[in-house]
């Protein structure tokens, strides 16, 4: 339990205990997610958060000054640039100065336990941002890390805007590997989330026709040689 949550808030109870809990059926969540990345290497989850915690955060999303956000790039480091062509999104990048926000990276470390342990991936960490679309915004077919060139290795994608519609646009496009042919479009329901692997599956973001809110991360491992420190502290 995160100290900065008061231990009779909704969103402390929500998260009291063990945090991935076994389903009706007895089954292993965690397991349901390995299985899945090693099999198919991505899986679409209904409602893996707790509603409370989900609440809060769309709540500190919407707190944020817009004038907070700013325009996301592609690339890293030096190499980042601004592309309107290929992504107009927004994005504020999260840490545990929030309680919600805090109690998230909890969970997700949790997520990354459980991920080693089944998987042997390594994952060192997660870092994670806070993702806006306007109405007209999309981000165009694209990898999160290119194969031997980055410390990218588990995207995920939790969705935060309420009462989406079909009408409203901007689902997730997931393409088959090195392909054109679409294999999945996720919808953007709140609390849906999708989890794949970061160098396999060329994705997009269909335009959205109202606003668009999601926490989109990424779990990395160690890549640090010498001085150099990869990922950054």
């Amino acid at each position: 339990m995160n100290a900065a949550l008061s231990l009779t808030s909704p969103l402390a109870e929500a998260l009291e205990g063990d945090t991935w809990r076994r389903g009706p059926d007895g089954n292993d969540p965690l397991d349901r997610i390995a299985s899945a990345l090693r099999e198919t290497g991505y899986i679409v989850l209904p409602a893996p958060v707790p509603p409370a915690l989900l609440g809060s955060l769309l709540r500190h999303f919407r707190s944020i000054d817009r004038a907070r956000f700013q325009a996301a790039g592609i690339g890293r480091e030096q190499d980042h640039q601004l592309n309107q062509f290929v992504r107009t999104d927004e994005i504020f990048w999260l840490d545990r100065s929030n309680p919600a926000v805090s109690a998230y990276l909890s969970w997700a470390e949790a997520l990354r336990l459980g991920l080693n342990r089944r998987l042997f991936l390594g994952l060192f960490d997660y870092e994670c941002h806070y993702a806006r679309y306007d109405r007209g915004s999309y981000y165009k077919k694209h990898v999160d890390a290119f194969k031997g060139n980055t410390n990218r290795v588990v995207s995920t994608v939790l969705y935060l805007t309420p009462n989406w519609q079909p009408r409203d646009g901007g689902e997730l496009q997931i393409y088959a590997p090195d392909s054109d042919t679409v294999i999945e479009r996720v919808a953007p329901r709140f609390g849906q989330m999708v989890i794949f692997l970061s160098e396999e599956f060329p994705h997009e973001v269909l335009t959205t026709h109202r606003p668009r809110y999601s926490v989109t991360g990424w779990f990395r491992v160690n890549n640090s040689l010498g001085e150099t420190i990869d990922p950054a502290r």
